[in-house]
């Protein structure tokens, strides 16, 4: 067999219905959209609606909710941190903050609320760490390992004053 000889089975591939091409096609004259109406005239598509019946999207209840304060944190584990030293991508000697991180490849970008350290992983590295957050298992490897960690959080919203 050569590459030239090979073949879809027979009836593997069908060609599309084309509409409106003549009544000895089976799908002449109105093209399948039956007479009149709304949904036989051209641009006619209204999704979701369901011929005046309550729509799917508006009878089904509505779930959850979404936190407009939530924090968004680049969230890194002490192990990728570890990964990082030991690639030589990290230097341990100087401070490391979310600037550091991403020129080391560790994270993709320093978001709005900074960086969040996570205690999956072990560590050995001395880190010293400058932080908008880290949990306490973190923090504890990170210290186990002669570490610090300095956690810098956002600066809270300023209320306007009501004089």
């Amino acid at each position: 067999m050569k590459l030239n000889d090979l073949r879809d089975n027979p009836g593997a591939r069908k060609g599309r219905m084309r509409v409106g091409r003549g009544l000895g096609s089976g799908k002449g004259k109105t093209g399948g959209r039956g007479y009149k109406g709304y949904k036989s005239r051209s641009g006619s598509s209204v999704n979701g609606f369901e011929g005046g019946q309550m729509p799917i999207h508006m009878r089904l209840p509505k779930r959850g909710f979404n936190n407009i304060f939530a924090k968004d944190y680049a969230e890194v584990n002490v192990g990728r941190l570890q990964a990082a030293v030991d690639a030589g991508k990290l230097d341990a000697t100087k401070p490391v903050d979310a600037e550091a991180l991403k020129a080391a490849g560790v994270i993709r970008r320093v978001k709005k609320d900074g960086v969040r350290v996570l205690g999956k992983g072990d560590l050995t590295a001395k880190l010293d760490l400058q932080v908008a957050g880290a949990t306490k298992g973190a923090v504890a490897a990170i210290e186990k390992a002669g570490g610090s960690v300095t956690v810098t959080a956002p600066a809270p919203a300023k209320a306007a004053d009501a004089d």
